[in-house]
């Protein structure tokens, strides 16, 4: 049941990577060009991808909070050749760290951004690099007036100062915390976080209720404020469709 008002909130954030762009295709065809991923895969090849991505990207997130999203990803390859007994190329672990840009966004995403900028500001929080970020925004067509990023916060989600970071920013725009509503597909990085910090959250399940996936589960449970399925069911559950 939608228990949320609406009229309540004056920004969304939105995490990027997993929320609004397919990121999980965007990985596994990164990882298919590179060779570690074949092209007809079966789901269960596609999946211990994703889940080795996903252990491995929080990893390196953790111990290396200060490297720009690319290094992350080329560490997070590393991993990916040593798991599966492939000698390393420097030159494929850097084609994988740059095709970010290239992870397509999410069928709706466009439209409803575009639907839900005519109430609300619209805000990124994004554990990435400003450099790929601007090449999804060009993807994005979304009047965003803040993009908050890892690389300038010098620290990744799930850390508490991301959000702070965010949070500070937007008081800065005469928005409180408590008129923001946190919109993220990522239990762990995004909703344990927010939650913490008394934050409205929305969880697009882009999954549809499968776990796994390109992120790790939280330690503890979370239970976010709505659940939806994709973005569309956000713009109709605030009254917007």
């Amino acid at each position: 049941m939608n228990t949320l008002d609406p009229a309540r909130f004056r920004a969304l954030s939105f995490d990027c990577y997993g929320t609004l762009v397919d990121w999980e295709s965007g990985i596994t065809s990164a990882l298919h060009r590179a060779g570690l991923l074949r092209a007809a895969a079966p789901v269960e090849e596609r999946e211990s991808a994703l889940a080795d991505f996903a252990e491995l990207e929080a990893a390196a997130e953790h111990e290396l909070p200060l490297a720009p999203y690319p290094r992350i990803l080329e560490r997070v390859f590393a991993g990916l050749c040593a798991r599966r007994g492939i000698a390393l190329e420097a030159e494929a672990a850097r084609r994988f760290a740059a095709s970010v840009g290239d992870w397509p966004p999410f069928p709706d995403t466009v439209a409803a951004l575009q639907t839900l900028a005519t109430r609300y500001a619209l805000v990124v929080l994004s554990n990435v690099d400003r450099n790929s970020f601007a090449r999804t925004a060009a993807r994005l067509k979304a009047p965003f007036t803040r993009v908050c990023t890892a690389e300038e916060i010098g620290s990744y989600k799930p850390d508490l100062r991301n959000f702070r970071f965010m949070l500070e920013a937007l008081a800065r725009d005469g928005i409180a915390s408590d008129r923001v509503l946190h919109v993220a597909q990522s239990l762990y990085h995004d909703h344990v976080p927010a939650k913490a910090l008394g934050l409205a959250t929305v969880h697009v399940d882009r999954r549809a209720g499968r776990g796994g996936g390109a992120v790790i589960e939280p330690a503890t449970p979370i239970v976010p404020d709505l659940r939806v399925v994709d973005l569309a069911g956000l713009v109709r559950a605030l009254g917007l469709a």
